[in-house]
């Protein structure tokens, strides 16, 4: 029956995110958003809700593992397995953004800001509000570099006149979708460890962030297959900042969460490493499908080193 549970409250808060995605992208058209400030801020933040989500509830319920794992799975997942796919799918890659000297940096302080913080086994409130001031700061950036992009480089694609008394309403039930979701998610999660014996930290690590991450893959593919390069990878370091700011910040806010960060090495390396090598693909322009096989083999280490903790 947990099992049952689990599929559908994923499909609950999956669902839940798209429809918040939707509107969102909605609003950023009708006021002439560059396309990578919609990736990599409304989209980004839209399909980090999940995690958002299920950390928060992860750490209300008393469950301080699952809530890191969930940022730090979904963090490996977004480079090797969501980026890789748009690799490997896309015909032609050739973003008008320079990633590397924009955004690459971004994609590397959060995560040595983590492993900072997780050092002493805790990430406190004060270390909450540091990781939220560090979200403000990229947000600062980004709108300050909107400015010196076109705002012509939004195609109109909506159909649909806009209107708040129809988006409104919609993103009140994708709020109120995800949160739902996300609860019994995490009820049923944590049902399922205990039952089989499996740490929370494995079930948070593969299943809830491989569940929470579709929302990146399903939009970034989306985007790739419309030739929207810079949204696909302006999403996934959005979403990658997201996670380690807002999302773990939001789950430290409700209650200080600890664990034991000697125990999780080869995990926390593995964000770092697939961190890296995303900064190096960007510094070389290596935007290709050997790039993308290269983050599966990544993928692929990752997922043989959890299962076998299982």
């Amino acid at each position: 029956m947990d099992f049952i549970i689990f599929i559908v409250a994923m499909g609950v808060l999956i669902w839940g995110a798209d429809v918040l995605i939707n509107q969102s992208e909605r609003i950023a058209l009708e006021f002439k958003i560059p396309e990578f400030i919609i990736g990599a801020t409304l989209i980004a933040l839209g399909t980090s809700l999940p995690e958002m989500a299920a950390s928060i509830a992860a750490s209300y319920n008393g469950s301080p593992e699952i809530a890191v794992a969930n940022v730090i799975g979904s963090n490996i997942l977004n480079i090797t397995l969501v980026l890789a796919t748009v690799f490997l799918i896309a015909k032609q890659i050739n973003p008008n953004r320079d990633f590397f000297s924009k955004d690459s940096t971004w994609a590397l302080i959060p995560v040595f800001v983590f492993i900072l913080m997780s050092i002493d086994g805790v990430i406190s409130r004060f270390d909450a509000m540091l990781l939220l001031l560090l979200m403000g700061a990229y947000l600062m950036f980004l709108l300050n570099d909107a400015r010196s992009m076109l705002e012509d480089e939004i195609e109109a694609e909506e159909s649909e006149p806009f209107s708040w008394s129809t988006i409104a309403p919609m993103l009140l039930l994708g709020l109120i979708l995800v949160i739902v979701g996300a609860h019994f998610t995490i009820e049923s999660a944590s049902s399922i460890a205990k039952s089989f014996g499996i740490s929370e930290w494995v079930i948070g690590i593969i299943m809830i962030s491989l569940g929470t991450s579709l929302p990146e893959l399903t939009v970034s593919v989306t985007a790739a297959l419309k030739g929207k390069v810079d949204m696909a990878i302006g999403n996934i370091i959005g979403s990658n900042m997201a996670n380690t700011t807002v999302v773990l910040g939001a789950a430290a806010l409700v209650q200080p969460i600890t664990f034991n960060p000697t125990s999780y090495i080869f995990d926390i390396a593995t964000m770092l490493v697939a961190t890296l090598i995303l900064v190096f693909i960007t510094a070389n322009k290596l935007y290709s499908k050997p790039a993308g096989i290269s983050l599966i083999i990544i993928l692929g280490l990752f997922l043989n080193n959890t299962l076998q903790q299982m």
